[in-house]
């Protein structure tokens, strides 16, 4: 059983008199470990997409499975369980508190559930991503592609089956974003996380092993990539 699946899902909006179509009759799945990307233009209805993916948002019509659970009957309470128990978010301005540590920041997520050693478990997972010197840092005493290590490591700290990255390098240097893409990849292939990308570089794309390109809230075409993910120059030098 996959662990994503979209069957015949579309997301409307109404603004004013008109009604907008993000999302048409989008079929999906994605399977446990797998790395993907999700790309496509300004518009294109990816963001939407993956607000849906995360249950930051409900389809208004068809059905998701995250996992063998109809999201669609969920209530706000049971959405909110999903999202902390079950997906780590990562996002393009890294969304960390500035008057607290790194270490804090990353225990935050533990704040609305039933974590215990809380401490303990940030600790650890600052140090999975290289910032086991940097704990007691604030956001403006570290890079940015630091603090974005921070954020995947709040990402991680419950323990997600998902992680969810939006244009996670979009505010980085290429070899820092580099550097990011690797921490998803070592994710991904050694730990077993399932990892989707939501991206309008190419270059970011080419890290996962299958490309979902959508255009006009459509599923436009899909890449299959065989084997390990090989990046391109861009971002492999």
């Amino acid at each position: 059983m996959p662990l994503i699946e979209l069957t015949n899902v579309a997301k409307t909006y109404r603004m004013g008199d008109t009604t907008v179509h993000a999302l048409r009759d989008v079929s999906l799945t994605i399977d446990e470990g797998e790395m993907a990307a999700i790309m496509g233009p300004s518009g294109s209805g990816k963001s939407t997409l993956m607000n849906i993916l995360g249950c930051l948002d409900q389809a208004s019509s068809g059905r998701y499975i995250l996992d063998g659970v109809a999201i669609g009957k969920l209530n706000d309470d049971q959405l909110a369980t999903i999202r902390n128990s079950k997906i780590g978010f990562v996002f393009q301005q890294y969304m960390l508190l500035q008057r607290t540590t790194a270490l804090r920041n990353v225990e935050l997520p533990m704040l609305y559930g039933k974590g215990h050693d809380r401490t303990a478990r940030a600790r650890a997972a600052l140090e999975a991503v290289g910032m086991g010197d940097r704990l007691h840092h604030r956001p403006n005493e570290l890079s940015g592609g630091q603090q974005q290590r921070v954020a995947i490591a709040r990402a991680l700290v419950n323990n997600p089956r998902i992680v969810l990255a939006d244009e996670p390098t979009g505010a980085l240097d290429t070899r820092t974003g580099a550097e990011i893409m690797g921490i998803f990849q070592r994710l991904n292939h050694e730990q077993g996380i399932t990892v989707i990308l939501v991206t309008h570089e190419p270059a970011i794309a080419d890290y996962a092993r299958r490309i979902i390109h959508v255009r006009d809230g459509l599923i436009d075409r899909t890449e299959q990539r065989n084997g390990a993910a090989i990046p391109s120059a861009e971002y492999a030098r």
